[in-house]
């Protein structure tokens, strides 16, 4: 055969798709299994499709995540995502998948890399992701010792129902910067964007590094379809500029050209405010705290990236930040209007010694195991 085998199963976790694979099947060396992923992904693809491998041609449907044995005490297993980028030669690790975290628990169980202590049941999978050194604690179903994927729960974005996955994220703050608000502490910040001057943003870093922005600055209502913003190249330079100065700003690189393919990403939030699903449905305002698009690999993504939903979470609840001034309180989760529909996360965040502080943050997921056996890729 002129083609090298290697095991692997793909999941839909949440609202992405990706390749998981055990540690032990793939190459130590970063460079050779970066290879592998773009191999398998179908990248780089001048035109934008991947159909030379399992990507989707757009970034919640380009990844890969390894699952191996734990390196710390307080976990049952270690996890790497890896966001494989659609149109270069470039897998990038500056941050963790929120939606595949989901699915990383059932693959470990149904791998027996994990052994749950119930049958049938809730079973908790303590996760440690290596990219943002978080631990994350998985509810998950379990039928006959396997991960259950039938259930009643809902999420937007997915068609169809599943068994509910809770991720319960411990001290997710400064997940990639080392701090919660890794501005010099500010809660709102006055950025200086090349080309385009002074703009008014909040930057926080929960689960991953986010700047937000009030649309109305830049002209918009945050109820933009994802189509209306993509079509617009001089818009989307302009966020991608406001992400590159913030991802400076934040301590991620010492100029904008050298900031993370992933991080920081760009929220434009709005109070709430009706739209129309991309299901044809009204999404109402009295059914949402807040309305937003997120900017991820320079498109707005159909829902929200998961890490993304959780740090806005977080942030919502620091006093005087843009988040904070903009949502609407309601007491509990907070319900963010997406592109999909509306998306309910929740985090708790502490104020002490003067310091804004994220203790933890949640989620609701979906998953399901779509393929397995092998994936292909050419000898070289």
């Amino acid at each position: 055969m002129n083609q090298i085998e290697i095991p692997a199963a793909f999941y839909r976790g949440g609202t992405s798709k990706g390749v998981f694979f055990r540690e032990e099947d793939l190459p130590a060396e970063r460079a050779e299994r970066d290879e592998i992923f773009l191999q398998v992904i179908g990248s780089p693809d001048p035109y934008g499709r991947q159909l030379n491998g399992m990507g989707g041609g757009i970034s919640s449907l380009s990844k890969v995540v390894s699952v191996g044995p734990p390196t710390r005490d307080d976990a049952d297993v270690d996890y790497t995502f890896g966001q494989v980028a659609v149109d270069r030669t470039e897998v990038d690790y500056s941050t963790n998948c929120g939606n595949l975290s989901s699915a990383v628990g059932p693959f470990a169980i149904d791998e027996g890399l994990v052994t749950p202590n119930v049958s049938d049941g809730i079973a908790t999978v303590r996760l440690h992701n290596t990219n943002t050194s978080v631990v994350i604690h998985a509810q998950i179903s379990v039928d006959g010792g396997k991960a259950a994927v039938v259930g009643d729960f809902e999420i937007q974005g997915v068609f169809g129902t599943g068994s509910r996955i809770q991720l319960d994220y411990l001290e997710p703050g400064g997940a990639t910067t080392g701090k919660f608000l890794p501005a010099a502490g500010e809660v709102i910040s006055a950025l200086d964007v090349p080309e385009e001057g002074t703009i008014t943003v909040s930057m926080a870093d929960a689960a991953t590094g986010m700047v937000f922005i009030a649309a109305d600055d830049l002209g918009l209502t945050a109820t933009e379809s994802p189509e209306a913003i993509d079509g617009d190249a001089i818009l989307i330079a302009k966020l991608d500029r406001i992400r590159r100065a913030a991802g400076v700003a934040m301590g991620l690189a010492n100029r904008p050209e050298d900031v993370p393919l992933t991080n920081p990403r760009v929220g434009l939030l709005a109070a709430p405010r009706e739209f129309i699903a991309l299901d044809g449905a009204t999404v109402t305002a009295d059914s949402q705290d807040i309305t937003v698009r997120v900017l991820s690999l320079k498109n707005i993504h159909r829902v929200s990236p998961l890490t993304s939903a959780l740090c806005l979470a977080a942030a919502v609840k620091v006093e005087g930040s843009l988040p904070n001034r903009i949502a609407q309180a309601n007491g509990g989760d907070l319900r963010i209007g997406t592109p999909s529909g509306v998306l309910p996360v929740g985090a708790e965040v502490a104020h002490q010694d003067g310091l804004w502080q994220a203790v933890s943050t949640r989620s609701y997921r979906t998953a399901r195991r779509l393929m397995q056996g092998s994936v292909l890729i050419p000898k070289t």
